[in-house]
């Protein structure tokens, strides 16, 4: 959104004003990638995936060479993402691809949270004509990988120089669900969380483990990292 000054304004993400774009979760892609590692990336692109499920955010999955060489999407966000299926491409950059544009056009969503891989091309040549389109867009940092550290982080800068804004899976999936009160996406959410936030699901563990199992439910209007008030001795 511009400003006044002609500059972008960047307003939070929400479940109703963006789609993700998942790119090249192959695994042809993946043995090459050494910019992070391969079951943290697995972990990562997985957890962003559920999240969009539970959002109900338009996910559109996309393949290079299926068949010929980069192998089928991972198993397990096959499992995640249900009845999608790929768009399966020649060219490098998907924006190339008529597909591709228009099943991100038919989402009528302006926002477009990118991440697969490799960081350096199929990440970061839709990203740059996508914003050249008038999209807004975010890179998922920590679900895209590249083949060296040096390439995945030359990457993100040429992505955040032209305009793009790197976030992690995590970022996107507590902006979505913003407020700990809505109770149809909570516990989701905290499942997601406690399956692939590392030390935050283990918080999340800990704190229904010596505050209750329902430490910080939707009704306390706290999150689980907040402890809750003792109650007065004799209630209940």
């Amino acid at each position: 959104m511009p400003s006044a000054d002609g500059t972008v304004i960047h307003d939070l993400l929400t479940p109703q004003n963006c789609a993700v774009v998942l790119i090249d979760f192959q695994p042809q892609m993946l043995f090459a990638v050494k910019s992070i590692d391969g079951q943290t990336l697995v972990n990562n692109a997985v957890g962003l995936a559920k999240a969009a499920v539970i959002f109900k955010v338009p996910t559109i999955l996309t393949t290079v060479a299926e068949k010929s060489f980069s192998g089928p999407t991972f198993a397990q966000l096959r499992e995640v993402l249900g009845g999608s299926h790929p768009i399966d491409r020649t060219t490098m950059n998907a924006w190339e691809d008529p597909r591709v544009v228009e099943a991100i056009k038919k989402t009528g969503r302006k926002k477009l949270i990118l991440a697969g891989l490799w960081t350096e091309s199929c990440i970061v040549m839709p990203t740059i004509h996508a914003l050249q389109a008038g999209y807004e867009i975010y890179v998922v940092a920590d679900a895209c990988g590249g083949t060296s550290p040096m390439a995945h982080d030359s990457a993100i800068q040429r992505m955040v120089q032209a305009g793009a804004v790197p976030v992690t899976w995590l970022q996107v999936m507590l902006e979505w669900q913003r407020d700990w009160a809505r109770q149809d996406t909570y516990a989701p959410v905290m499942r997601v969380a406690n399956e692939h936030a590392g030390a935050y699901g283990i918080g999340i563990q800990y704190a229904k483990a010596v505050l209750g199992e329902h430490a910080g439910e939707a009704g306390d209007h706290q999150s689980t990292t907040q402890p809750r008030a003792a109650k007065p001795a004799g209630r209940r």
